[in-house]
Formats: C-alpha cells, structure tokens, sequence
C-alpha cells in the first residue's frame, strides 16, 4: 500500500469535512443574525378629556330572547373602552403601506363570537386570506351580515342558529373597518380590519400593544381609532424593540 497516497486522501477528507463544518457554522450564525434582525413595536396608547357617555341599548331590552341575558340590566355601547388613567382600548396600530406580506393562509383562525346578544370582540383585525370564525354562543338565531366596501371582498349574509355550525369567512383585500352586523337584531355590530401582512396588533384594556417580529427597515406606523380617527409616527428598526405611544384627544 502507498502510504503516502492514503495519506493525502486522508487530508483531503479532512480538509473537506472542515470546509463545510464552517459552511454549516456561517450558515448558522447568518440565520442568528437575520432572527435578531427582527424587533418588536410595542407602546401604549392613551385617551386624554372625557368621552361621551356610553349609552345603553335598550333595544335589546325589548326583545324577550336578549333580555332574559341581562337581569332587567340594560348593556351599553363600548366605543370609548377607557381606563382609570387613560388606558385606550381597541384601537388598531398598523405599519402603514406594508403589503404582499400577509401569511393568513396559514395563520390560526380568528374567532368572532356571538354573545349576550352582541358580538364579541367589537374590534377585531386579521390578515388578508386568514379565516374568521363566527360562533353563535346565544339561545337565539343570529345572521351575520358583512357588508365590506373595498372591492373584492365579497359580501355575505347568513343564518346561524343556536348551536348550529361555525361560520367561516376570509377577506382577499385589506380594509379598515369592514362592517359585520346582525339584521335579526340590528343594534350588533362588529369591525372587522383586514390587513396584507401580520404587523398590526389592537390595544388590549390596559391601552398596550405589541407588533411583533418586524424586519429591520424604516416604517410608519398607525394607530386607527373608529371614533377618534388616526395618527401616524415614524420609526426605524433595529436590533432591540422599539417604543411608540401615541395620546388620542377628545373635548
């Protein structure tokens, strides 16, 4: 045997073997770079003066099925959902302009409830192609009516019974707002905001949100309130997580 000859091949494996352990190692360390690459947004939202007075429906006081949910206790209206200090719920923050990104073919369902008479949550956002999940949670009959207004995003209008199957629906179109109601009982109301990419989040009861995951880049985000309208700040992101807050006005 020529020594000499298994010795080289002998190297030459070697030095193949190391040549892409490294590779594995860059690869590696690239994919660190471009998951630490991405930050979050996150901020509070505040509402300063006094809104006006929610009010109570009493229509749904006079319908018999509704109002045995209630005690003879009338609900009312949630479009000012304020705490103690501020804390501003229900307004939807956006990147503003960022679109063919949306992963809602794959995205969890989004759940729209039916309950007490009222839809639950009021305000909701998915992405573009996510699917929405109407449940009828009430001993009464619902129909649930979107009425969308961008072109593209088709109109439904369908009757849910009491413990009757699940509603799917899916928007291919973004749009702020889009309008679900209920004809059977036409004080219901939810909106719906439809957007093509996963950067948005909705301000929870202490007036928080979080944006997660954003590539780095420069980028202007929204904060849209149904009542109070909209405000934009720019920002740019880096490695480390990012701060915006943003103060609504009423007098």
């Amino acid at each position: 045997m020529d020594v000499r000859f298994t010795s080289m091949n002998y190297s030459r494996t070697n030095w193949f073997v190391k040549k892409a352990a490294l590779s594995i190692l860059a690869i590696g360390i690239s994919g660190a770079w471009q998951a630490a690459s991405a930050a979050d947004i996150i901020g509070v939202i505040t509402l300063t003066g006094t809104p006006p007075a929610e009010k109570e429906i009493t229509p749904l006081m006079e319908n018999s099925d509704c109002a045995a949910m209630y005690n003879g206790k009338a609900p009312t209206t949630h479009f000012y959902v304020v705490g103690p200090k501020g804390e501003f719920a229900d307004v939807v923050v956006s990147l503003k302009g960022v679109t063919g990104k949306s992963t809602g073919a794959s995205a969890a369902p989004a759940v729209l409830d039916q309950k007490g008479c009222l839809y639950t949550p009021q305000i909701l956002a998915v992405q573009t192609g996510q699917k929405i999940t109407v449940k009828n949670s009430d001993m009464c009959v619902h129909n649930v009516h979107c009425t969308p207004e961008v072109a593209g995003n088709s109109e439904h209008n369908d009757v849910q019974m009491s413990g009757g199957a699940d509603l799917t629906y899916a928007f291919p179109q973004p749009e702020m707002f889009l309008r679900f109601k209920c004809d059977v009982h036409p004080w219901m109301f939810a909106w719906v905001s439809v957007f093509d990419s996963p950067y948005f989040a909705v301000s929870d009861k202490d007036g928080k949100f979080v944006i997660k995951n954003v590539p780095t880049g420069k980028y202007t985000v929204e904060a849209n309130h149904r009542k109070t309208g909209a405000q934009t700040q720019d920002v740019e992101v880096a490695d480390k997580d990012v701060t915006v807050n943003f103060t609504f006005a009423v007098t």
